[in-house]
């Protein structure tokens, strides 16, 4: 938007590719360490630190006084975002009824058009009355961090992982856990030490296995090398399939074909967002 450009004195296209990267490199500096610290210390607590991270890093961005700040808390936003996306679909698809798992998973993947919705609208919203007022993208700046703010308040509501109480030998804790959620309270259900068991067995292979590998199995054989140069294509490609175009880059795409005006592009982002959305779902 026009008061954003001019607020940061009509950065560079190199600099805004910075400021647009500056995201993913503090998630990509973090993916090693995301999945150590979910399994260290619970689904819960992780969810929770990335998002107070994600907070943290929204209103740097909203307080922004110029292109350092605004790359900085950035970076910082990533750095939350992969803790919380690392241990976000794990505590998810361990504590679903086995029934309800796959639409579970498939509904989380598909609700991040809710939250662009949402930001495309709000950003709409203060283009049209916010106009000349670096409070037309300071407003959506710091409403990303509704959503985070309400993820760590209310993820102690909901149970821990009973795979990783299982881990961490809290058996007990982690049988709590399937007779309410999965078997409505009966204590001597089937599935309840059906699932157990599964997540006993599970973990002895883990151990098993962990024990005589490392991350340099993964290109010992042709085998490994091939299916990781799979892993790799897949998000490669994935990034690289015009999204981060009609996303990052819409505004450029929009003048591309001659339409310039600000809340005219809103109009069309926040309804290409309801549409995105429908055909998520």
């Amino acid at each position: 938007m026009d008061e954003w450009e001019s607020f940061f004195k009509y950065p560079s296209d190199q600099t805004r590719g910075l400021m647009v990267a500056a995201q993913t490199f503090g998630s990509f500096i973090t993916l090693a360490f995301a999945p150590l610290l979910s399994d260290g210390i619970g689904r819960r607590k992780t969810l929770c630190i990335g998002s107070a991270i994600i907070c943290g890093g929204v209103l740097l961005q909203a307080m922004s006084t110029g292109i350092p700040h605004f790359v900085a808390s950035r970076i910082l936003v990533g750095v939350g975002l992969c803790i919380a996306t690392n241990a976000a679909p794990l505590l998810i698809t361990e504590i679903a009824y086995p029934t309800q798992r796959a639409p579970i998973t498939a509904m989380y993947n598909g609700s991040w058009y809710v939250g662009s919705i949402l930001s495309a609208w709000v950003t709409y919203a203060t283009i049209k009355t916010l106009s000349g007022s670096v409070w037309a993208w300071r407003i959506p700046s710091i409403f990303q961090a509704i959503p985070s703010l309400l993820q760590a308040i209310l993820v102690w509501f909901i149970p821990e992982s009973p795979r990783w109480l299982v881990a961490q030998g809290r058996d007990s804790e982690a049988v709590s856990v399937l007779v309410k959620y999965h078997a409505d309270g009966r204590q001597r259900d089937p599935l309840v030490y059906f699932t157990y068991g599964q997540i006993r067995e599970a973990l002895s292979i883990e151990r098993e296995i962990s024990s005589t590998t490392s991350y340099l199995t993964l290109f010992k054989t042709p085998g490994n090398r091939r299916r990781m140069r799979i892993v790799l294509a897949i998000g490669f490609f994935s990034q690289w399939a015009g999204n981060g175009l009609v996303s990052y880059y819409i505004g450029d795409v929009f003048a591309g074909v001659g339409v310039t005006d600000a809340p005219t592009v809103g109009l069309i982002n926040g309804t290409l967002q309801i549409w995105n959305c429908f055909i998520a779902i």
